[in-house]
This record gives structure tokens, C-alpha cells and sequence, in this order.
């Protein structure tokens, strides 16, 4: 049988890594990665001299597979036809959580039985429960919306924002944050929110209020614009 690792990564400090986690990235055959350059660096860290692989996404996302049209899964197959132990990491965080990995188990679950691929959760960070956690908000409910849509379905996503009665949460990008804050200001001015930017970095924050409040922040400290945001809405 082989065993295929789902391995959680720092999501910013270093220190964010398991032991387990380490010790699975040391004994397995291959690493996947969404970015191999971005992973060589914890592999560095750790001291961990393995192979890496950057892991197929586009040919694998929404549209069916053909053996022969993507040479990175004919190899990934192969190996665990072989016996091989695999593992899969995300750039940060934990992999398939808003991630192209998910569409990687997905096919790996449909090509092989429990029997022949065991995929095994290595848990770790997660910067959608890291957020939450020290949020303040309540969390016994939440729904996580992952990266918002750009365009098609966003006003109709924060209609649904407004009339939810559990907390959301979802990420956001420098480029759009104020974009989002002004929504939240026109769809549910009245809620509490938390914007938690750099999450385990040296410049991580919190910022908690209504959404005009937020909203004025962020405008008055141009600086605190940049970074990787999750937004929880109460």
C-alpha cells in the first residue's frame, strides 16, 4: 500500500511547522508542491533533502483527465502503482483548504482504493481557524468562503453576508481589501467585523469593529494595505 501525505505548512513563521510534519517530509519519496522554490526553502530549514515536484492543477481542475495529457499525474500515478510514499504541500498552510491540491486528491481518490492509496491528514496551520481563534467573534458556527469572486456573484455573496446568522469568514487580497470594506460598509454596516492581516509574521494584526470603522483604518494607514488577509464577519 502507499501512503499519501496532505502535509499543513508554515502560513508564515517558520515555526509553524509540526514535528510530525517534518518527520513525514523526511521519510516519503516525493514531495508535490504548489511552488518548489517556495517549498525548498522550509525543506532548507529543516534540513530535509527530498525530491520535489511541482503538482498539476490546471489540467486536473473541472474538466476530466486523459492519460497521456498531463505527465506530472501519469508520474504521480505511477509512483503509487509502484508503492511509493508521496506527500502534498501548499505554498502555506494546509493544502486542498482554498487550494489547487483538492482536485489532486480528488483524482487520486477516484483512480485508487483505500486499500491500494491511503491519503493521510498531517494537520497543522491554517490561517482560516488561526484567524477565528484569536478573533474575538464567536466561532461554534462559521462558514468559510475561501478568495470571494471578482466579479460574477459577489454582490449576491454579500447580500447572503448580511442575512447570515453564523460568522463568515473568507481571505482577501491587498489589491482588494478596500474593495471588499466598502461592500461590507453598503450590504451590512451594522456587524462586527475582524480583518487579520500577516497572520504568524512579524507584522501581524488585528483589527476589530464595524465595517466603517475598519474601513477608515485602512484608508488612514496606507502601509497596512499590503499582506494576506482573512476577514471574519460576526
Amino acid at each position: 500500500m502507499s501512503k499519501f501525505y496532505v502535509v499543513a505548512t508554515p502560513i508564515g513563521n517558520m515555526g509553524d511547522i509540526t514535528f510530525r510534519a517534518i518527520e513525514t517530509l523526511k521519510g516519503v519519496d516525493l514531495i508535490l508542491c504548489e511552488d518548489t522554490r517556495q517549498t525548498k526553502k522550509i525543506l532548507e530549514k529543516y534540513a530535509i533533502n527530498k525530491e520535489t515536484l511541482s503538482y498539476p492543477s490546471d489540467d486536473v481542475a473541472g474538466k476530466g483527465y486523459v492519460f497521456g495529457k498531463n505527465e506530472k499525474l501519469d508520474k504521480i500515478f505511477r509512483l503509487l502503482y509502484e508503492g511509493k510514499n508521496l506527500a502534498l504541500v501548499s505554498d502555506a498552510g494546509t493544502p486542498t483548504i482554498s487550494d489547487p491540491g483538492a482536485m489532486l486528491v480528488s483524482k487520486i481518490k477516484e483512480k485508487f482504493t483505500n486499500e491500494e492509496v491511503q491519503v493521510i491528514p498531517i494537520p497543522g496551520a491554517s490561517a482560516v481557524i488561526a484567524a477565528l481563534s484569536a478573533s474575538g467573534l464567536p466561532t461554534h458556527e462559521f462558514t468559510f468562503l475561501g478568495f470571494l469572486p471578482h466579479k460574477k456573484g459577489r454582490e449576491t455573496l454579500f447580500k447572503e453576508i448580511a442575512i447570515s446568522e453564523r460568522t463568515m469568514v473568507f481571505y482577501e487580497s491587498p489589491h482588494r481589501i478596500l474593495k471588499t470594506l466598502e461592500s461590507l460598509v453598503k450590504f451590512c454596516p451594522d456587524k462586527k467585523i475582524c480583518v487579520a492581516r500577516e497572520l504568524t509574521k512579524i507584522y501581524e494584526e488585528f483589527k476589530t469593529g464595524t465595517p466603517v470603522e475598519i474601513l477608515e483604518y485602512f484608508n488612514k494607514n496606507t502601509e497596512k494595505q499590503r499582506g494576506e488577509f482573512t476577514v471574519i464577519v460576526s
